[in-house]
């Protein structure tokens, strides 16, 4: 089985994306929105003090009638972060992920952030897995030793 690490290594692009805790609500966003992403990690001195989601923004902006220039990440932030050790399995992720309803999962080792795993990277690993065992299987059953 796979684990975290394993999966960061496949990922073809590893950067993880931070933003300050005093940076404006917009300017999380409009990151979000540049890199194609749904979260970042807040950091402040090197260290992970939160992480911040569209989620966050639609739940503790929009519908709380907040001006995302004036609010800065701290103020919306999911300030305890879960994360796993580069040596959990993907299964593991999986179910830390499914059980707490997260779409990202940083990957840290000895309190050094060593990347960030999303649902999409689970299921595209998962998928990819279970064709592999499936190609094999039908090689198989044919006779076919490749």
């Amino acid at each position: 089985m796979k684990t975290a690490s394993d999966l960061l290594k496949s990922k073809p692009d590893q950067t993880v994306f931070t933003i300050a805790p005093t940076s404006s609500v917009f300017e999380a966003v409009q990151l979000m929105a540049d890199k194609n992403i749904g979260a970042l990690l807040v950091t402040e001195d090197m260290h992970v003090v939160g992480i911040v989601s569209e989620r966050d923004y639609a739940r503790k902006v929009t519908l709380m009638s907040r001006s995302s220039r004036d609010t800065p990440v701290r103020d919306i932030m999911t300030p305890d972060v879960m994360y796993v050790r580069p040596e959990h399995t993907t299964e593991e992720c999986m179910v830390l992920m499914t059980e707490n309803r997260l779409r990202h999962l940083p990957v840290m080792d000895g309190g050094k952030l060593l990347g960030l795993v999303s649902i999409g990277d689970l299921v595209k690993d998962i998928i990819s897995e279970q064709k592999f065992i499936i190609e094999q299987l039908e090689h198989y059953i044919s006779g076919r030793l490749d």
